[in-house]
C-alpha cells in the first residue's frame, strides 16, 4: 500500500459492532470476509488480543466480502447484520467462522435458529436485503482505505500488516497499549 493508503478513511462509527473497552486507548478495526480462510485464522487472534489487553483495546468488525472469490460472503455478512439487530452479532460472527464450508441460506437459517433469533424477522431481513446497504458502506470505506485483501486490521487508524503473520497484530497493539 502507498503511504496515503495506509490510513483508515472512516473512523469508528456508532453503528460499528464492537467488543472491548469503550474508552480504550487502542482501537482496532478489522475488515473481514466470513468465507475467507485467513479471516477465520485471524478470529482467535483477535479474541486473544481482547483478552490479553483487557480494558485497553476496542475491536470493531466491518464487512469486506470479496465476492469474486467468496460467493457466499455477502449473504453471510447480511445474516450477521440481521443477528446484530437482534443483539447477537458476535455470536453469529463466531458461528460463521466456525463452519465456513456451510454459508448457504439454509445453513445461515440453522445458525439463526441455534441463536434463537426471531426467525420471521431474520428471513425477512435476508429476503429484503435490509442490511445490504450497510455492508456496501463498509466495503466502500474499506476501498477508500486502500484495502485489497482480508483480513485487514487498522490499529489507531493505521494499517497493520498481517499478510504473513497475524501475530503482528498483537505486537502492534502491545506497542500502543503500553
Amino acid at each position: 500500500m502507498d503511504r496515503h493508503e495506509t490510513r483508515l478513511a472512516v473512523p469508528l462509527q456508532p453503528t460499528d459492532h464492537t467488543q472491548g473497552a469503550r474508552d480504550a486507548r487502542v482501537i482496532v478495526i478489522e475488515y473481514g470476509d466470513f468465507e475467507c480462510p485467513s479471516c477465520r485464522e485471524a478470529a482467535p487472534v483477535a479474541k486473544l488480543m481482547l483478552k490479553r489487553f483487557h480494558g485497553r483495546v476496542l475491536l470493531a468488525y466491518r464487512h469486506f466480502p470479496v465476492e469474486e472469490a467468496h460467493p457466499h460472503a455477502l449473504l453471510a455478512a447480511q445474516a450477521a447484520e440481521s443477528a446484530g439487530a437482534q443483539g447477537k452479532f458476535w455470536e453469529m460472527h463466531d458461528l460463521l467462522f466456525a463452519d465456513q464450508a456451510h454459508l448457504k441460506r439454509h445453513a445461515l437459517e440453522e445458525r439463526a435458529e441455534k441463536l434463537e433469533l426471531d426467525m420471521p424477522h431474520f428471513r425477512a431481513d435476508l429476503d429484503d436485503e435490509v442490511y445490504l446497504q450497510r455492508v456496501r458502506e463498509h466495503q466502500a470505506s474499506g476501498n477508500a482505505s486502500g484495502i485489497r485483501a482480508t483480513p485487514c486490521f487498522f490499529v489507531n487508524g493505521v494499517v497493520c500488516d498481517v499478510s504473513f503473520d497475524v501475530s503482528n497484530l498483537l505486537k502492534e497493539v502491545a506497542a500502543k497499549a503500553g
